[in-house]
């Protein structure tokens, strides 16, 4: 039998530049739609001076629709100021399903929202999780609970964030699939050539930000230096903690054991990857977490924190996960360092192949609709 073609039209207000794990999900898996003969076109809003139609690799169509974000690159709420031109974009292209990508993306809601007035099949894919008692995940939950009341079928990233959505949103189990994210694999491979491990290094790449764990840092990578004095420490990413980290460095006098990188492009993620052996995760929630499927994917040995669908996401011998405390995290270093003789970063990568790749996302995906 014939798959039905669709013509899909993904809306976020999260994609290129901007870097995350939102815009790398949208994007390599258009890329896989378009390779299984579909029609793949990307609404976001403006960044900066771009504007308009852009062209992408393999012919992906993105439209920088002229509306500005307001709020952590989230475009202002209108209802129906989106209407006039999501319009035009669906009769234009052709679409026949619209896919909506993060709870908190505005755009994506109206989108949404749109598509079902209009009688258009609509999919919304979560990539978050969210609590229940503060004032903004009450307020969010309940916009989600208005969204996703006539969307077609939710996709979640993980089983942990299939219980949230659900919970959350009042949508039946039976309409939430769990579809994970996946890696690039022949983007992060290992280094030809292993690094050293007289001298271990441990690598972080994150948002240096309160919710990614940073707080936890400021504890750790001290007591993980004072026992171990062949352990060095690169820390990539920015964001308001760099401050903190910063001010620890200059307090333990860790300036030549632990090295601040600022935000890294996603280009140059790998480089600063195969120059270590073991990847800190410290995140304090987490839906599934790519940066760790990049890192294994690498030939990294993984220590994080057990929060949300982390355990799901690696096998438990690629893994040592800790409760986000200090003392369980510094314990989780102590025991990756035991094993990382053991490790062979070709057979994890090799492993990795086996366990995610997009085009199986892509079909998983194009199949639950």
């Amino acid at each position: 039998m014939e798959i039905q073609k669709h013509g899909i039209l993904m809306v976020s207000d999260f994609f290129y530049p901007n870097f995350g794990g939102v815009e790398n999900h949208i994007y390599y898996l258009s890329q896989c739609l378009l390779k299984l003969g579909h029609k793949v076109v990307v609404v976001t809003h403006a960044y900066g001076n771009l504007s308009g139609v852009r062209y992408m690799t393999g012919g992906l169509k993105v439209y920088y629709i002229p509306w500005r974000p307001f709020l952590m690159q989230n475009t202002f709420p209108t209802f129906y100021g989106t209407l006039p031109i999501i319009r035009t974009i669906l009769s234009r292209e052709k679409i026949s399903l619209v896919h909506g990508h993060q709870a908190f993306s505005t755009l994506c809601h109206e989108a949404l929202m749109h598509a079902r007035t209009m009688g258009y099949k609509a999919v919304f894919t979560d990539h978050s999780l969210y609590g229940f008692a503060d004032l903004g995940s009450i307020h969010m939950n309940k916009v989600l609970l208005f969204t996703l009341a006539d969307v077609s079928q939710a996709i979640c990233v993980s089983h942990t964030g299939k219980e949230n959505t659900v919970l959350r949103s009042g949508l039946p189990p039976e309409k939430v699939f769990v579809i994970p994210n996946a890696v690039d694999t022949a983007m992060f491979k290992p280094a030809p050539k292993p690094p050293d491990r007289n001298e271990i290094i441990i690598v972080v790449i994150s948002r240096l930000v309160y919710r990614k764990g940073a707080d936890l840092l400021v504890e750790v990578i001290p007591e993980v230096c004072r026992i171990y004095p062949n352990v060095r420490f690169i820390v990539g990413g920015d964001g308001p903690k760099r401050v903190r980290l910063e001010e620890m460095r200059e307090k333990h006098s860790l300036q030549d054991r632990v090295k601040m990188f600022g935000s890294v492009p996603h280009a140059q993620v790998r480089s600063v990857l195969i120059s270590g052996h073991i990847f800190l995760n410290s995140s304090l929630t987490e839906a599934f977490c790519i940066a760790i499927l990049e890192a294994a994917s690498c030939g990294l040995l993984t220590v994080s924190t057990r929060v949300g669908g982390v355990p799901e996401v690696l096998p438990d011998d690629m893994i040592v996960l800790a409760e986000p405390d200090p003392e369980d995290m510094v314990l989780a270093i102590r025991k990756a360092i035991a094993i990382l003789p053991k490790i062979d970063p070709q057979v994890m990568h090799d492993r990795m192949k086996k366990l995610y790749n997009w085009q199986d996302v892509a079909k998983r995906d194009r199949d639950s609709v």
